[in-house]
Protein backbone atom coordinates (compact mmCIF):
# COMPACT_ATOMS: atom_id res chain seq x y z
CA UNK A 1 0.00 0.00 0.00
CA UNK A 2 2.88 2.52 0.84
CA UNK A 3 4.19 2.09 -2.44
CA UNK A 4 0.41 3.13 -3.90
CA UNK A 5 0.49 6.07 -2.01
CA UNK A 6 4.02 7.31 -3.43
CA UNK A 7 2.79 6.58 -7.04
CA UNK A 8 -0.40 8.45 -6.66
CA UNK A 9 1.38 11.51 -5.64
CA UNK A 10 3.69 10.99 -8.06
CA UNK A 11 1.15 11.04 -10.79
CA UNK A 12 -0.61 14.16 -9.19
CA UNK A 13 2.79 16.18 -9.54
CA UNK A 14 3.21 14.95 -12.66
CA UNK A 15 -0.06 16.17 -13.47
CA UNK A 16 0.49 19.77 -11.99
CA UNK A 17 3.87 19.77 -13.97
CA UNK A 18 1.17 18.88 -17.40
CA UNK A 19 -0.87 22.00 -16.03
CA UNK A 20 1.56 23.78 -15.88
CA UNK A 21 3.40 23.84 -19.22
CA UNK A 22 -0.26 23.80 -20.43
CA UNK A 23 -0.78 27.48 -18.82
CA UNK A 24 2.89 28.72 -19.69
CA UNK A 25 2.40 27.88 -24.11
CA UNK A 26 -0.60 30.77 -23.43
CA UNK A 27 1.80 33.26 -21.98
CA UNK A 28 2.85 34.82 -25.40
CA UNK A 29 6.57 35.72 -25.58
CA UNK A 30 6.41 38.13 -29.00
CA UNK A 31 6.20 35.03 -31.20
CA UNK A 32 2.99 33.73 -32.59
CA UNK A 33 1.88 31.21 -30.98
CA UNK A 34 -1.43 29.02 -31.89
CA UNK A 35 -1.72 28.08 -28.10
CA UNK A 36 -2.21 31.69 -27.39
CA UNK A 37 -5.79 31.05 -28.60
CA UNK A 38 -6.68 27.84 -26.95
CA UNK A 39 -8.92 29.82 -24.65
CA UNK A 40 -10.78 31.55 -26.94
CA UNK A 41 -14.84 31.03 -27.68
CA UNK A 42 -16.36 32.35 -30.71
CA UNK A 43 -20.88 32.09 -30.52
CA UNK A 44 -21.39 29.53 -33.26
CA UNK A 45 -25.17 29.18 -34.28
CA UNK A 46 -26.28 29.92 -31.19
CA UNK A 47 -23.62 28.00 -28.79
CA UNK A 48 -19.29 28.89 -27.80
CA UNK A 49 -17.73 26.62 -29.73
CA UNK A 50 -13.82 26.44 -29.37
CA UNK A 51 -11.82 28.55 -31.85
CA UNK A 52 -9.60 25.81 -33.12
CA UNK A 53 -13.03 23.62 -33.63
CA UNK A 54 -14.15 26.29 -35.91
CA UNK A 55 -11.10 27.18 -37.75
CA UNK A 56 -7.27 26.12 -38.65
CA UNK A 57 -4.87 27.82 -37.12
CA UNK A 58 -1.50 28.54 -38.79
CA UNK A 59 1.58 30.30 -38.20
CA UNK A 60 2.62 31.42 -41.96
CA UNK A 61 5.48 34.43 -40.22
CA UNK A 62 7.27 34.42 -36.94
CA UNK A 63 5.28 37.07 -35.91
CA UNK A 64 1.65 36.75 -37.51
CA UNK A 65 -1.47 34.01 -36.75
CA UNK A 66 -3.32 33.05 -39.72
CA UNK A 67 -7.17 31.81 -39.30
CA UNK A 68 -9.17 30.20 -41.73
CA UNK A 69 -12.41 29.16 -40.70
CA UNK A 70 -14.06 25.75 -41.98
CA UNK A 71 -17.42 27.97 -42.53
CA UNK A 72 -16.90 31.32 -43.77
CA UNK A 73 -20.20 32.63 -42.27
CA UNK A 74 -18.91 32.62 -38.66
CA UNK A 75 -15.98 34.87 -39.51
CA UNK A 76 -17.18 37.85 -38.00
CA UNK A 77 -18.29 35.73 -34.88
CA UNK A 78 -14.65 34.55 -34.28
CA UNK A 79 -13.36 38.02 -34.80
CA UNK A 80 -15.28 39.55 -32.03
CA UNK A 81 -14.30 36.73 -30.30
CA UNK A 82 -10.62 37.73 -30.42
CA UNK A 83 -11.24 41.30 -29.73
CA UNK A 84 -13.51 39.86 -26.31
CA UNK A 85 -10.70 37.81 -25.29
CA UNK A 86 -8.70 40.59 -24.84
CA UNK A 87 -5.34 39.31 -25.30
CA UNK A 88 -3.81 42.11 -27.40
CA UNK A 89 -4.17 41.18 -30.46
CA UNK A 90 -6.11 43.18 -33.41
CA UNK A 91 -7.43 40.49 -36.24
CA UNK A 92 -8.09 41.59 -39.64
CA UNK A 93 -10.77 39.85 -41.81
CA UNK A 94 -9.98 40.03 -45.46
CA UNK A 95 -12.96 37.90 -46.37
CA UNK A 96 -11.63 34.49 -46.37
CA UNK A 97 -9.51 34.38 -43.49
CA UNK A 98 -8.29 36.02 -40.13
CA UNK A 99 -4.47 37.30 -40.13
CA UNK A 100 -3.56 38.56 -36.73
CA UNK A 101 -0.03 40.58 -36.61
CA UNK A 102 1.38 39.75 -32.98
CA UNK A 103 2.99 43.10 -31.87
CA UNK A 104 6.50 43.30 -30.22
CA UNK A 105 6.29 43.21 -26.86
CA UNK A 106 7.73 46.22 -24.74
CA UNK A 107 10.36 46.35 -21.88
CA UNK A 108 7.05 46.94 -19.74
CA UNK A 109 4.87 44.33 -21.32
CA UNK A 110 7.61 41.68 -20.74
CA UNK A 111 8.09 42.06 -16.73
CA UNK A 112 4.39 42.28 -16.65
CA UNK A 113 4.45 38.68 -18.14
CA UNK A 114 7.77 37.57 -15.69
CA UNK A 115 5.33 38.72 -13.24
CA UNK A 116 2.18 36.88 -14.65
CA UNK A 117 4.82 33.52 -15.28
CA UNK A 118 6.03 33.83 -11.19
CA UNK A 119 2.57 33.51 -10.25
CA UNK A 120 1.46 30.90 -12.23
CA UNK A 121 4.27 28.83 -11.38
CA UNK A 122 4.35 29.37 -7.38
CA UNK A 123 -0.01 28.27 -8.23
CA UNK A 124 2.18 24.98 -9.24
CA UNK A 125 4.16 24.71 -5.99
CA UNK A 126 1.30 25.44 -4.02
CA UNK A 127 -0.44 22.12 -5.56
CA UNK A 128 2.60 20.27 -5.01
CA UNK A 129 2.55 21.19 -1.26
CA UNK A 130 -0.96 20.54 -1.38
CA UNK A 131 -0.25 16.77 -2.49
CA UNK A 132 2.25 16.36 -0.20
CA UNK A 133 -0.05 17.31 2.87
CA UNK A 134 -2.90 14.71 0.73
CA UNK A 135 0.16 12.43 0.63
CA UNK A 136 1.22 12.69 4.50
CA UNK A 137 -2.45 12.38 5.79
CA UNK A 138 -2.90 8.88 3.89
CA UNK A 139 0.91 7.80 4.99
CA UNK A 140 -0.51 8.76 8.72
CA UNK A 141 -4.27 6.97 8.27
CA UNK A 142 -2.20 3.79 7.27
CA UNK A 143 -0.79 3.78 10.73
CA UNK A 144 2.05 2.03 10.09
CA UNK A 145 5.15 1.26 12.31
CA UNK A 146 7.24 4.06 12.97
CA UNK A 147 10.47 3.56 10.97
CA UNK A 148 8.18 2.87 7.13
CA UNK A 149 5.79 6.07 8.20
CA UNK A 150 8.88 8.26 8.26
CA UNK A 151 10.50 6.11 5.62
CA UNK A 152 7.88 7.10 3.35
CA UNK A 153 7.72 11.12 4.81
CA UNK A 154 11.08 11.31 3.17
CA UNK A 155 10.20 9.71 0.06
CA UNK A 156 7.19 11.86 -0.29
CA UNK A 157 9.78 15.13 0.47
CA UNK A 158 11.82 13.91 -2.04
CA UNK A 159 9.65 13.93 -4.60
CA UNK A 160 7.91 17.39 -3.48
CA UNK A 161 12.04 18.81 -3.61
CA UNK A 162 12.77 17.17 -7.32
CA UNK A 163 9.07 18.57 -8.51
CA UNK A 164 9.51 22.23 -7.10
CA UNK A 165 13.29 22.32 -8.76
CA UNK A 166 11.50 21.06 -12.49
CA UNK A 167 8.77 24.24 -11.78
CA UNK A 168 12.19 26.54 -11.15
CA UNK A 169 14.03 25.38 -13.74
CA UNK A 170 10.31 25.92 -16.33
CA UNK A 171 10.19 29.00 -14.63
CA UNK A 172 13.69 30.43 -15.88
CA UNK A 173 13.53 29.39 -19.08
CA UNK A 174 10.22 30.92 -19.76
CA UNK A 175 11.48 34.06 -18.18
CA UNK A 176 14.49 33.85 -20.52
CA UNK A 177 12.47 33.56 -23.11
CA UNK A 178 10.29 36.71 -22.30
CA UNK A 179 12.94 38.65 -21.35
CA UNK A 180 14.53 37.54 -24.91
CA UNK A 181 14.06 40.46 -27.78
Amino acid sequence: MDNDIIKLTKESMENTIQNLEKRFSAVRAGRANPASLDGVMAEYYGSMTPLKQLATISVPEATQLLIKPFDRSCLGAIEKAILAANLGYTPSNDGETIRIVIPALTEERRRELTKQVKAIAEDAKVSVRNNRHEALEMVEAEELPEDIEKGMEKDVQDLVQTYNKKIDEMLKEKEQELMTI
